[in-house]
């Protein structure tokens, strides 16, 4: 008998092992078995910060609830402690269910009278997850039985940090990340003690606990309580219990949420990737500089309204970080009138001159200019298109310098004429400015803003300036600024020679340079679009004004009205210290730039016979430079005035410039004759005195292909300079085409569709020669 009870027990001892194995392996399946996120179970909020952390916008979640989720980490471990202690105090021991708490809370809703809660957090979870209604027996059954589960799949510390996130805490507010952020506008891991108490007793009943209006109040009472039970835990908390009296005013609530920088907090909404669990986005943006250039901006439309100016959009970059530190899309975000939720920054606007600065410096990139060199300010065409001046007048010769600062248009599209690899419209497109049409389409209208780009494209193109001719796209979230393509457009030198010589741009107000900024201005044809943007130290600052509804107004003048605006914002954000600190390093050029001293009046390096020098950059290896013979000696007999072969008795020399033909005339024009150098005696063979220069073809232009309508027959120009005057002949392949005198057009009208190859040809038989291409279309 004693043998067959102890095989039995033996039995019995096998089988229950076997079970309690059967039973591990089951719950190590359901901890190991692929299952859902708890995070991905409830829908989310998205909480936008600005750059010091503080809330600029909370959105409702796709079920109208306020509801974010931070990790368990992130909660102040007073608020877990509190949670646990009012909630659920045997957390940590249980299976989801208290059985002691269970069958109490059963006895006393039966027998005493009024109901007593027993749900433990993991229950409360499974309530909140399943939507269970637990008011009912069934429903108590299966809140209980969804709990189980629960902590049969997920840790202690998954549970405990998905029912911190969800519990309710009154109104629409769910989640203590959420009611940390409303009740206290601060972040869950910044609460303090009795911050914790109170959050931890809102959840049990939200309805009524969500308002401090008395010190009778359910919430007051509910926190005093749970205070003692703290302290029986904690005495040395004691000290805050000066800090758990009711506090002078009511929490904060949902209608009292931030709702700063509109425009910017819509412009992350819409770019957030919807599939990624990023709820919680952290900017750059600075409420400081935000605010002022919300005020800058309504204060000028308030004060310029009389000139029918309704709306403005502005933006300030770090162009270190890439970071938006403040955006106004509108000037008033609510007002339909002007279409205020529209965002300006974002909308496709033509560019006016913002684009010129980049022309010159792919020239220097592509050895065709440096700062001094000479350019030509005089009506000319381009094929078909003749560029004018904004204000109608032509300077004649000008360097390069000059014709930036003073935006002259026909030295830009010269300059972009030349352009190639990459061209304008290459480099735009290297820069990821979105939505052009073919080059053809725009023509070298594109260098005067016959494109159209937002003031966000705009931005990062200076930025690139300010980067050392290092592209790099916006970042409007911190997270992604490590991860962001950088590439170079432009080199280090040119890019610096560009802010310097946009440096020397006079300020409107005080019509002297502010060597502090860069700046430049743009007017869009038909008074559409009045741009100022600027580059101080490593922020980049753009303004425009204009209507979203593209009504011109002859007061959308860059330099008359967005300009003044540009200025008292940088004017204000320099006064409150909101500007990036000017660092002296940033300002020295680049090692390889040097300094040379050039022929003033040609931009060359001197002779001997050039007096008149000044100092420019030159871009070693770059920089187109070459000896200048514009001054040159002539020998001048004293009986006639007139040039002499050899020196004498009766001669003495002069210091003559030598134009060539074009520039003479462009300086007659301009009210600057010069004077014409005479011709030196027949057989002289001084050849300081002798004009050598073969002819230069100006137009057609080089590269380019022209265009012809059967329907409307059309002429291309033919002309070309050099120095002095003369006959100029022309030919088109073999054949003559006509004679022309130097710097005068003459009109050729091609009689078939090819390639041509066109030659001038002077009276000394020297010539230059250039292919073009002519198309016919219907």
């Amino acid at each position: 008998m004693i043998k067959l009870s102890q095989l039995k027990r033996l039995r019995l001892l096998k089988a229950c092992l076997i079970w309690l194995v059967l039973i591990g392996l089951v719950l190590i399946g359901l901890r190991i078995w692929p299952k859902p996120i708890l995070v991905n179970l409830i829908p989310h909020s998205t909480a936008i910060y600005a750059s010091d952390g503080s809330l600029l916008r909370l959105t409702l979640a796709s079920d109208s609830q306020y509801q974010l989720w931070v990790a368990l980490k992130e909660i102040n471990p007073n608020a877990i402690a509190a949670a646990k202690l009012y909630e659920d105090r045997y957390f940590a021991w249980h299976f989801g269910v208290n059985p002691v708490a269970l069958l109490r809370g059963v006895w006393r809703s039966a027998f005493g009278g009024s109901r007593q809660g027993a749900s433990t957090i993991t229950m409360q979870l499974a309530r909140q997850i399943y939507n269970i209604d637990s008011r009912s027996i069934k429903g108590k059954f299966q809140q209980i039985t969804a709990a189980i589960w629960l902590e049969s799949r997920y840790s202690k510390q998954d549970i405990l940090e998905a029912y911190l996130n969800i519990a309710p805490n009154g109104g629409n507010v769910k989640g203590i990340a959420t009611a940390s952020l409303v009740y206290f506008n601060k972040p869950a891991s910044q609460l303090n003690l009795p911050e914790a108490i109170t959050l931890a007793v809102i959840p049990q009943n939200p309805n009524k606990r969500w308002s401090l209006s008395s010190q009778n109040s359910p919430l007051n009472q509910a926190r005093l309580r749970l205070w003692q039970n703290w302290l029986r835990k904690n005495p040395q908390d004691a000290q805050y219990s000066a800090d758990m009296a009711l506090p002078d005013k009511a929490l904060n609530h949902t209608v009292n949420l931030p709702f700063v920088a509109p425009h910017f907090t819509d412009a992350i909404l819409s770019e957030l990737d919807q599939a990624a669990t990023q709820y919680n986005v952290r900017t750059g943006l600075n409420r400081q500089a935000q605010a002022t250039l919300e005020r800058m901006l309504k204060s000028y439309i308030e004060n310029n309204k009389n000139m029918g100016i309704t709306n403005a959009s502005a933006m300030l970059l770090d162009a270190k970080t890439m970071q938006v530190k403040a955006m106004v899309g509108s000037a008033d975000y609510f007002n339909a009138a002007i279409f205020g939720q529209v965002n300006g920054t974002d909308a496709k606007r033509s560019p006016g001159s913002t684009l010129k600065p980049f022309i010159y410096a792919l020239a220097m990139d592509q050895s065709l200019i440096h700062p001094a060199s000479i350019l030509k300010d005089a009506p000319t065409s381009f094929g078909p298109y003749s560029p004018e001046n904004f204000d109608g007048r032509f300077f004649g010769p000008i360097t390069a310098a000059d014709a930036l600062i003073r935006s002259r248009n026909v030295p830009a599209v010269s300059l972009a004429a030349k352009l190639s690899q990459p061209s304008l419209y290459d480099f735009l497109k290297n820069a990821g400015v979105s939505n052009l049409k073919s080059e053809a389409h725009y023509g070298l209208a594109l260098a005067l803003g016959g494109g159209e780009l937002t003031m966000q494209e705009l931005v990062s193109l200076y930025a690139m300036l300010a980067n050392h001719g290092e592209f790099r796209p916006i970042a409007p979230i911190q997270d992604a600024t490590n991860t962001q393509k950088r590439y170079r457009l432009i080199s280090e030198e040119a890019a610096f020679i560009t802010l310097d010589m946009l440096r020397q741009n006079p300020r409107p107000d005080t019509n002297e340079p502010d060597q502090r900024v860069a700046w430049k201005t743009g007017t869009s044809w038909g008074f559409h679009d009045a741009w100022t943007i600027g580059v101080a130290g490593n922020d980049v600052l753009a303004v425009w004004v204009g209507n979203f509804d593209g009504k011109p107004n002859p007061a959308f003048i860059g330099i008359k009205t967005a300009a003044p605006l540009f200025f008292q914002v940088l004017d204000s954000l320099r006064h409150q210290r909101l500007l990036s600190p000017y660092s002296a390093v940033e300002a020295l050029p680049p090692r390889t730039l040097s300094r040379v001293s050039v022929c003033a009046a040609s931009g060359d390096l001197p002779n001997k016979y050039c007096k008149n020098l000044t100092q420019t950059w030159f871009i070693p290896g770059k920089s187109p430079i070459k000896i200048s013979s514009l001054h040159r000696p002539v020998t001048i007999d004293n009986v006639t005035g007139l040039a002499a072969c050899n020196a004498g008795a009766n001669t003495h020399e002069e210091i003559i410039e030598f134009w060539s033909s074009d520039m003479l005339r462009l300086f007659r024009e301009a009210g600057m004759p010069r004077r014409v150098p005479p011709a030196p005696p027949t057989g002289c063979n001084n050849t300081l005195q002798t004009i050598t220069d073969s002819p230069q073809i100006t137009s057609p232009l080089k590269g380019v292909t022209y265009t012809i309508r059967l329907s409307k027959p059309e002429t291309i120009a033919l002309r070309a300079n050099r120095d002095g005057q003369g006959a100029i002949y022309w030919f088109a392949d073999t054949s003559f085409i006509a004679k022309s005198e130097t710097g005068n057009a003459v009109a050729w009208t091609p009689q078939k569709a090819g390639r041509y190859l066109l030659r001038a040809v002077d009276n000394a038989g020297q010539s230059h020669s250039r292919e073009v291409n002519v198309e016919f279309v219907p």
